[in-house]
């Protein structure tokens, strides 16, 4: 029997990637190549404002053509950013995401950003546990 019930803190990633809202899309875009992750975690006055996946870029700069040297992160971030509590279950988690339409969610800890975690962690942490079941 599964005795533990798996929180998003449990699962989540610890090192989170940030850009500033000013930085350039060619710096984000490094940025992501550079740490081989989706996204990057957006902020404006050490606060955090949005996020910035690589389909937003494709789906915003590529399709319209905005020049990555000169358009800013802030222009095609997804902004506000939606959160989870550490402490909340990866049940909740995945709620979230499905209502939402949404792929990330940042996890927060007193309010501050603490992580991410992302479908594919949820999918992960879910087929760990129907393996345990299997065998039981």
């Amino acid at each position: 029997m599964i005795s533990k019930k798996l929180k998003v803190k449990d699962i989540m990633t610890k090192n989170i990637i940030s850009v500033k809202n000013t930085d350039t899309i060619t710096k984000a875009i490094e940025t992501l190549v550079n740490n081989d992750i989706g996204s990057l975690l957006v902020y404006k006055n050490n606060e955090p404002v949005g996020i910035i996946t690589e389909r937003d870029i494709m789906g915003r700069v590529c399709v319209e053509r905005l020049d990555c040297e000169k358009t800013k992160v802030e222009k095609v971030m997804s902004s506000p950013i939606i959160t989870v509590d550490a402490e909340a279950s990866i049940g909740e988690a995945a709620y979230i995401m499905v209502d939402k339409k949404i792929r990330r969610l940042i996890v927060m800890e007193k309010g501050k950003p603490v992580g991410i975690i992302t479908q594919k962690d949820v999918m992960k942490a879910t087929s760990e546990t129907f393996k345990v079941l299997l065998k039981a």
